[in-house]
């Protein structure tokens, strides 16, 4: 469901968090960003959300909790059920994974399966416009990263799928 900026205003906080965590699964940023309201335009929310997103990372815990709403590329449909909220932002997002070569997929998967046994959480990427070989490079390139890089790298990458699903939220963005 689309919103307008004045709409999403106007929601009840529960209604204005249910809303936000389609587009993050992090509650303290949810929350954070609801009791920011009203935003005048989509600038200033944008900037609302990089503020609280930079606050929920100091807890490790609303790091995991955001990587944790994102199927594994590649894997979307097996996860539809457990992320219903946000299955369709992640089916479209992760397109380019749909028409990659048999052998890139299962390249894909093994390295998903060696990156979250590694660092104990999924390979988090802003999958829109690469190709699965492209997201395969991406995961090779930092799989021998240590754990607190991976972090990092995953919550920037987190920040931009969320400003992406923000945009997409809000019909007058």
């Amino acid at each position: 469901m689309r919103l307008s900026l004045q709409q999403f205003n106007e929601l009840s906080p529960a209604d204005a968090t249910s809303h936000l965590l389609t587009c993050c699964t992090s509650t303290h940023w949810a929350q954070t960003l609801v009791n920011k309201r009203p935003f005048i335009d989509m600038p200033a929310m944008l900037s609302h959300s990089d503020d609280a997103w930079m606050q929920a990372q100091k807890d490790e815990q609303n790091l995991l909790e955001a990587f944790d709403g994102h199927p594994q590329i590649g894997n979307v449909d097996s996860l539809k059920e457990k992320y219903r909220n946000t299955q369709d932002s992640a089916a479209h997002e992760q397109s380019g994974a749909n028409d990659a070569e048999d052998d890139v997929i299962e390249a894909l998967a093994q390295g998903n399966q060696d990156y979250l046994d590694k660092f104990s959480f999924i390979f988090i990427v802003f999958a829109t416009g690469k190709s699965a070989q492209q997201m395969l490079d991406l995961l090779l390139a930092r799989l021998p990263n240590d754990r607190e890089t991976e972090l990092l790298n995953a919550a920037t990458e987190q920040n931009k799928i969320t400003r992406l699903r923000l945009q997409k939220l809000l019909s007058d963005a």
